[in-house]
């Protein structure tokens, strides 16, 4: 073997690689902090968004962030905005950036709570059993996100997507829950799950 190779051999074994990666679709992992730059961009520097209709990450649990993740990084749940930063994620990756945000304080957002529609939505809660699957806290568990504290706005599309079958990837038992119920009233469990 001609002694040049072996200081060649690395940088030419790097460009195959960065070949296979253009060509073929195979991603290297991105630094956790770069990872989580990109998501503070939307998401908040502290995982709780600042930004219209955007979702809190801070204090989820981190097995929903995790299924999230995959569910989106596998085109089952289909979020367009989101599909550039989920498409090449390695597991790895989406181990990191779940355990990262689950860690974080979740915060109040900045949005107005109506008190009338908080204790409305604190009966209709109960009347749904609500806690069963989010917990009394509403701090969610398992594969079921963490409401208390998210943001309003994003609460009412959310809850408004389920009830019209219109969410990609859904869980049935969360429509099968808000089916029939009206804008009012996921208004108001909006406000009651923005207020814990």
């Amino acid at each position: 073997m001609h002694a040049g190779w072996k200081l060649w051999r690395p940088f030419a074994l790097g460009l195959a690689a960065a070949t296979l990666s253009a060509c073929c679709g195979f991603a290297q992992a991105i630094p956790l902090a770069e990872r989580v730059a990109l998501c503070s961009t939307c998401h908040g520097e502290d995982g709780n968004s600042r930004m219209e209709n955007t979702p809190s990450l801070a204090g989820q649990p981190e097995f929903f962030l995790l299924n999230a993740l995959v569910l989106m990084r596998e085109g089952v749940r289909r979020v367009e905005v989101m599909m550039p930063f989920v498409r090449n994620l390695q597991d790895e990756e989406i181990v990191a950036l779940a355990r990262h945000f689950a860690a974080l304080p979740p915060k109040a957002s900045e949005e107005a709570l109506d008190p009338m529609l908080v204790q409305r939505g604190a009966e209709l809660a109960v009347a749904m059993r609500c806690q069963s699957c989010h917990l009394p806290s509403f701090a969610g568990q398992n594969q079921m996100p963490r409401l208390a504290k998210q943001r309003v706005d994003y609460l009412i599309h959310s809850l408004k997507s389920f009830r019209d079958n219109t969410r990609s990837g859904a869980d049935t038992l969360m429509s099968n829950v808000i089916a029939g119920s009206s804008d009012a009233d996921l208004a108001a469990l909006a406000h009651y799950a923005g207020s814990l």
